[in-house]
């Protein structure tokens, strides 16, 4: 496996689809990165040369914020947010979702399994109509 930017990315698949195993480059940055230094996407991540692997660690370590780094802004942004009182960082507080989605059905995964309330449904010794 070829190791760039602390992870290894898998060897066997196409280096365009190898490179958002890194947290922080998506699709559409590995191919701006792919053609910037002039890799053909199709190459497989083993057929690539020790100078061309050299120069894509090279590019990403410099140019982009990734992993760690990344990961630290993002848990730093948020914790701002809720420091400072402000409605988004109450959301993230609370767990709940931050961008303005509705919560009275859906929002599933931010909220967790769904809880009972005693006192819905149906009443004890009510007959069904």
């Amino acid at each position: 496996m070829a190791r760039i930017a602390g992870v290894d990315i898998p060897r066997n698949k196409q280096v365009v689809y190898s490179l958002p195993y890194i947290f922080g480059i998506g699709p559409t940055l590995a191919v701006k990165i792919l053609d910037r230094l002039n890799i053909e996407q199709t190459t497989k991540v083993s057929d690539l040369t020790d100078e061309e692997l050299n120069h894509l660690r090279e590019v990403i370590d410099k140019e982009y914020r990734v992993e760690g780094d990344l990961r630290k802004e993002i848990t730093l942004n948020v914790k701002r947010l809720t420091d400072i009182g402000s409605y988004r960082g109450m959301r993230h507080r609370r767990g709940l979702p931050a961008h303005g989605q509705r919560t009275k059905t859906n929002a599933r995964t931010r909220r967790g399994p769904r809880k009972t309330v005693a006192g819905r449904g149906q009443k004890r010794g009510a007959a069904k109509k």
